[in-house]
């Protein structure tokens, strides 16, 4: 027994003494593509040369660069995400993860990237179907030609908070993307933008898209397949609206959230046509103040921007 408990003890030794770097690379990348987007890149991507090659041997393991959770994690947005050093590092990971992809990317989403790192990742992910870039001040037209042109196979776009990026987008994006059924183009809140200073530059958040009509007539035009369309706090007026409803039968969602250039008749009458539509986000024609936390201000104010715009007219 006691020879027994030796040789026991001997072998479980020599399993815990087992070196991790005689694995062969095809083992390592077969464990690697067990974890998550945050353990590939801060561990295995990080150890060693070795584990570095034996990643970038599996081109599917960067298939998807998904940032949002780390970005919903801080709950809310950050001052420092809007500087330039915050943008590089995103462009680091988008330029790395679209050339370890080897033309298997298919799924983008993150924030504040620049338009040279979006048309160097669009130009080399034929694939890609999802592309979410929400709050990329630097992305404008130029990028987005270049995405429109070389990424196909688009069902899903987040263009929400990009301000240099215009209807021309939209005609090009509808006009090549021929499978896009998804479209989030949401602007801030220009009717209360308090949530927002100190955080997003005060230049930026004044120059807040205006022609709401014209990107709706762009999608009305070449997105007739949408079937989720968010477009909160655009500038849009009835004119808008009634060419997304003639455009595009086929939407199931439609968020007018915070749209206040409409009226409630004007979308009864806009979306009465609208045969496949299950879910409509009618704009708050009555927005509580708390929502957009005025109590920063300490006092009630007589006069206020919503009064200068048609935002109660019935």
């Amino acid at each position: 027994m006691a020879t027994g408990d030796v040789t026991g003890g001997e072998s479980a030794a020599v399993a815990e003494e087992r070196d991790w770097s005689e694995m062969t690379p095809v083992c390592l990348a077969e464990a690697f593509s067990r974890l998550g987007l945050e353990d590939v890149w801060r561990g295995a991507m990080a150890c060693c040369r070795a584990w570095r090659d034996a990643a970038a041997s599996r081109p599917a393991l960067f298939a998807a660069l998904d940032l949002e959770p780390a970005f919903a994690s801080v709950g809310a947005d950050a001052a420092e995400w809007w500087k330039p050093a915050f943008q590089r590092r995103v462009d680091a990971m988008l330029r790395s993860a679209s050339s370890l992809a080897a033309g298997e990317l298919r799924e983008v989403r993150v924030r504040h990237c620049s338009d040279d790192a979006l048309a160097f990742a669009a130009e080399r992910s034929p694939k890609l179907s999802i592309l979410s870039i929400r709050s990329s001040p630097s992305v404008s037209d130029r990028s987005m030609f270049i995405v429109a042109s070389s990424c196909h196979m688009l069902t899903e776009l987040d263009i929400s908070y990009c301000h240099e990026v215009s209807y021309k987008s939209l005609e090009m994006i509808g006009q090549n993307c021929r499978n896009l059924n998804v479209l989030k183009r949401n602007i801030f809140n220009w009717l209360d933008s308090s949530e927002h200073v100190g955080i997003v530059p005060d230049d930026y958040l004044r120059d807040c898209p205006q022609d709401g009509d014209r990107e709706a007539i762009a999608i009305s035009k070449f997105m007739q397949n949408l079937k989720h369309l968010v477009i909160r706090f655009s500038k849009l007026s009835v004119v808008g609206l009634n060419a997304i409803s003639g455009g595009c039968k086929e939407l199931e969602v439609l968020d007018l959230y915070g749209c206040a250039n409409l009226t409630l008749r004007g979308i009864q009458q806009a979306t009465s046509n609208m045969k496949n539509l299950k879910e409509l986000e009618k704009p708050n024609f009555y927005i509580p103040r708390s929502s957009f936390h005025m109590g920063r201000y300490g006092h009630w104010q007589l006069y206020d921007e919503r009064f200068q715009t048609n935002v109660f007219q019935i």
